[in-house]
């Protein structure tokens, strides 16, 4: 499954390039990296521990998934702050609808609420 990503890369230069797929990389070791070391410094005593061990597991969970919402959403964030190229349709293309937009139909069949208000 592409997803047009690698449509969307192509037309960026080599340089443009490195930046979204550097911004992806970044983000995904964040994903990885910040719930982990959340999970083991509740596990391991590094925060405050006046929680029982059935509260530690949840709140250190909880803070977990948080911060994973936390880092997808700044990169959606990178994402929409991007540059974005406008497209220009080809000129043939449109040449050729406007040219079928003003020709008129002579061959459509005629609905029969318009044959009936005709009689």
């Amino acid at each position: 499954m592409d997803l047009g990503v690698s449509a969307h890369c192509n037309s960026l230069g080599p340089k443009a390039t490195m930046s979204v797929i550097q911004k992806f990389f970044i983000a995904s070791m964040f994903m990885w990296v910040v719930p982990v070391a959340i999970l083991y410094g509740f596990n391991n005593n590094l925060f405050p521990d006046n929680l029982s061990p059935y509260s530690v597991t949840l709140v250190s969970g909880f803070l977990a998934v948080i911060s994973v919402n936390v880092v997808i959403a700044f990169y959606i964030y990178l994402a929409m702050k991007e540059p974005a190229e406008k497209h220009e349709p080809d000129p043939k293309f449109l040449a050729e609808a406007k040219a079928s937009m003003k020709q008129p139909t002579t061959n459509a069949p005629q609905s029969s609420e318009s044959q009936k208000k005709e009689q």
